[in-house]
């Protein structure tokens, strides 16, 4: 039995979505136009505008998807009690979110001026902000402890940017694993190291 129109659709939905992301983190979301993304998959702008209007129309969706393990763990977070063990579970958790959803934040990084006026610039800054506060939360959180907070989410996110350009040996994810490791004992210092 053949595919049905709604999964071929769903399918070239994707297909567009991985082809727009590639070129807008190797050009750049401002230099990449529909004609661009259209001539990379092969199909017309037309049959482009058939399942996107416009390039935002594009990021937003491919945000949505990437950006979907990181709302779920907002989600997550607002559910739990604050404080230590919470702020843990939470960075360890955003460390591996982050990882699948890094294409997009390296997008707004690389297109900030063009990207911070359009809707999705506001939301990933929105998912950040959120995270932060959850992190921050918690009663009798002293100054010290607000800046060793904001310290590890640093690592986690500078880590997350440059994996692959970090020196060293091993593979990207022993990096993250290792990062991680650096934010857990920045956020406290005296607790037993994380595998």
């Amino acid at each position: 039995m053949g595919a049905t129109p709604r999964t071929r659709r769903s399918d070239t939905r994707e297909r567009i979505q991985k082809t727009a992301l590639k070129l807008f983190v190797k050009q750049g979301y401002e230099k990449t136009s529909l004609r661009e993304i259209a001539e990379e998959l092969g199909v017309t702008k037309a049959a482009l505008y058939y399942h996107f209007k416009t390039k935002e129309d594009m990021l937003t969706a491919i945000s949505e998807d990437l950006g979907r393990p990181v709302d779920e763990l907002i989600a997550w977070a607002e559910q739990q009690p604050p404080g230590p063990d919470t702020r843990r579970a939470l960075l360890s958790r955003y460390s591996i979110a982050l990882k699948a959803a890094m294409p997009v934040y390296h997008i707004l990084q690389e297109n900030q001026a063009t990207l911070r006026e359009l809707t999705i610039g506001r939301t990933l800054q929105d998912r950040m902000a959120d995270i932060s506060r959850l992190m921050h939360a918690g009663p009798g959180v002293d100054h010290e402890t607000h800046m060793r907070i904001a310290g590890a989410l640093m690592t986690v996110h500078y880590g997350a940017f440059t994996l692959g350009d970090l020196p060293g040996p091993g593979s990207d994810e022993k990096k993250r694993k290792s990062l991680l490791r650096v934010a857990l004992s920045t956020l406290e210092p005296d607790a037993p190291a994380a595998d």
